[in-house]
């Protein structure tokens, strides 16, 4: 779907965002070589990538943002890339390689193994995520007891190639088109201008990248990754769509998997239009509990009358169809601009009373601080450049969703996503318009659906009972496909585990550590 495609998943787990640290008693680590592979199952024609050998190294070289470079140049990090067949149906062909980054654990003679984690997007950095988690988890049995291991999915982050669809002016130029116009006009317009981002990512990447870089092809990468690190049975962390690789892993290799801790969920068996609807609910609710914390305040920019505050959000972001705002250095705020703007502060409570400072800025004409909330979703940097979070996102969606081709249908989803989330209408008629999937040059090697698992052991599901971007009742319908345990947090925020409450720590390192899942129906609140 044109409009609303772009907040089907979340694309940038805030909770993940600082940089870790290694400590005043952490060593650093030398360059060294290990080949601790193969080990486990080995597919037949793959045994030299299930059995490399990794060169592991200082983390600098591999930063592809500022807050990477602050992150990665810790000394009690090591890096190094991890080879795999660019198609799995060819691997005598191309190779890619994947980045890897690892914290070993702290209590090297009680390491259970290495804890891999995927923070989610599709299109986020696992190392940048692993970086960061290495503070919460310094004091912890999990960090005592796991290396903790973060990957770039291919065609992400450090890992190469990289999927390009768009320049940084591109990006910049492509924000400021809100692609509010549903009249046939506006429409074969915003379809020209699909096509033609499809046409490029096709040639930037190229298309045989394009056709091998969904789920499916990660999952794969997963299970060597596994093996060339020297672990017999996978522990994995998954956050938001890394819920997807999680579970799509325990179908393809269940005998492989020890432990399973799947935060913030994505329903395995919901279509692309009930999931975008869902989440546009999950953001409505999100925006309706912000609302009220605002009314609360002396100022709120939204007013004192929570029943009002879609009314005085729309007053103040619709006008920017037409009109965007002033943000300063030569920039201005769209439409568009100012909804991934209100997404973004919407992820989580601390990021509420920034919202509401730039709403009020808005008020007064000015889009500085809302523009910056945009800018952190989409990944871009105070120099201009971009993180290719953006363009993986829609190279991985478009093979991993199926594709909604009939006009009729986008239009009727774009009402229900209207209907779902009303702080998010931009007053026009619903849009036909369809998104770059329609004309996206590969075709498509996945599909959700409900997992058929085999001798799983128990997996952890935390779900959140208002998590914005993957519903509650995505997290119930996971643990039941997956045979697992539900642990529920009360709260507002997109996925909790390993970002200080305590219940919710105290459970999960529990599993990870003793393979104990909590008590059914366990409960946690902040």
């Amino acid at each position: 779907m044109a409009r609303p495609h772009r907040v089907l998943t979340a694309m940038v787990l805030l909770v993940l965002a600082a940089g870790g640290c290694g400590g005043p008693s952490a060593q650093t680590l030398q360059p060294h070589h290990e080949r601790k592979g193969p080990v486990g199952p080995v597919p037949t024609g793959l045994e030299r990538f299930y059995g490399q050998e990794l060169a592991w190294g200082p983390c600098s070289d591999y930063a592809t943002t500022s807050t990477d470079r602050t992150a990665f140049a810790d000394s009690t990090l090591e890096c190094a890339k991890l080879e795999v067949p660019m198609d799995y149906a060819h691997p005598e062909g191309k190779t890619i390689r994947i980045g890897v980054l690892r914290k070993p654990a702290a209590d090297q003679e009680s390491r259970i193994g290495a804890l891999m984690v995927n923070p989610g997007g599709p299109g986020a950095s696992g190392m940048s995520a692993a970086a960061s988690l290495t503070t919460s988890t310094s004091d912890s049995e999990v960090g005592d007891r796991f290396d903790l291991v973060g990957f770039d999915p291919r065609g992400i982050g450090a890992s190469e190639p990289a999927v390009r669809c768009l320049t940084d002016s591109e990006r910049d130029a492509e924000r400021l088109d809100s692609d509010a116009d549903t009249s046939p006009k506006g429409v074969a317009e915003s379809e020209q201008e699909e096509r033609e981002y499809a046409g490029k990512c096709a040639e930037r990447t190229g298309e045989d990248m394009l056709a091998n870089v969904g789920t499916r092809d990660v999952v794969r990468d997963l299970d060597v990754l596994r093996s060339a690190l020297g672990e017999q049975k996978l522990n994995y962390l998954g956050y938001s769509y890394g819920t997807r690789i999680g579970s799509e892993y325990a179908e393809s290799f269940p005998g492989n998997v020890r432990a399973m801790v799947l935060d913030g969920a994505i329903d395995p068996g919901q279509t692309t239009v009930d999931a975008l609807v869902a989440q546009g609910a999950g953001f409505q609710r999100a925006f309706n509990d912000f609302a009220a914390w605002c009314a609360g305040r002396s100022r709120c920019a939204l007013g004192n009358d929570p029943k009002q505050a879609v009314h005085r959000f729309q007053e103040l972001t619709r006008p920017l169809v037409t009109a965007p705002a002033q943000a300063g250095g030569g920039r201005e705020l769209s439409y568009s601009d100012a909804t991934m703007a209100a997404i973004q502060g919407l992820y989580a409570p601390s990021l509420w009373e920034t919202l509401d400072t730039a709403l009020t800025e808005l008020q007064q004409g000015r889009g500085q601080t809302m523009l910056s909330l945009a800018d952190s979703y989409f990944g871009r940097e105070s120099n201009g450049s971009y993180s290719n979070t953006t363009d993986a996102f829609d190279a991985i969606h478009c093979v991993d969703d199926k594709r909604v081709m009939n006009p009729e249908e986008v239009r009727a989803a774009d009402r229900r996503y209207r209907e779902a989330a009303p702080f998010l209408d931009d007053g026009n008629p619903p849009s036909s318009a369809r998104d770059m999937c329609a004309f996206w040059p590969v075709p498509m090697t996945g599909e959700p659906t409900q997992p058929q698992v085999g001798a799983l052991p128990p997996v952890l599901v935390i779900s959140t009972t208002a998590d914005p971007a993957t519903p509650y009742q995505a997290g119930v319908q996971l643990a039941q496909a997956l045979h697992g345990r539900l642990l529920t947090y009360e709260g507002t925020q997109h996925t909790v585990f390993l970002q200080g409450v305590d219940c919710v720590d105290r459970a999960g390192a529990k599993y990870l550590v003793d393979l104990e899942v909590p008590v059914e129906g366990t409960r946690c609140s902040g």
